[in-house]
């Protein structure tokens, strides 16, 4: 069974806390530039999570991926006939 998941992006203030935020989930993504990290979390308990997140000092701002609720199946998805015969062309 296949855990339900969600992504989440830390803001932070110091690039050296990352080890600390790995401990949290799994870490796809630092900038340092812009200096955030998005994290993998799993959805039962990332209320918790994000509160536990915002009581570090060197966390600026927490905001979560709607990804996982966004629908995905489109009504009338065909592309047009002429779209189709170019696509079986090659052009």
């Amino acid at each position: 069974m296949r855990t339900k998941r969600q992504g989440i992006v830390v803001w932070y203030q110091h690039s050296k806390n990352i080890k600390q935020l790995k401990r949290f989930g799994h870490l796809i993504y630092t900038s340092k530039r812009l200096k955030y990290a998005v994290l993998y979390v799993e959805q039962e308990g990332l209320e918790e999570l994000e509160a536990k997140l915002l009581k570090y000092p060197f966390v600026s701002k927490v905001d979560r991926s709607y990804k996982p609720f966004i629908r995905t199946e489109y009504e009338n998805a065909k592309p047009d006939k002429a779209k189709q015969y170019d696509y079986k062309m090659g052009i």
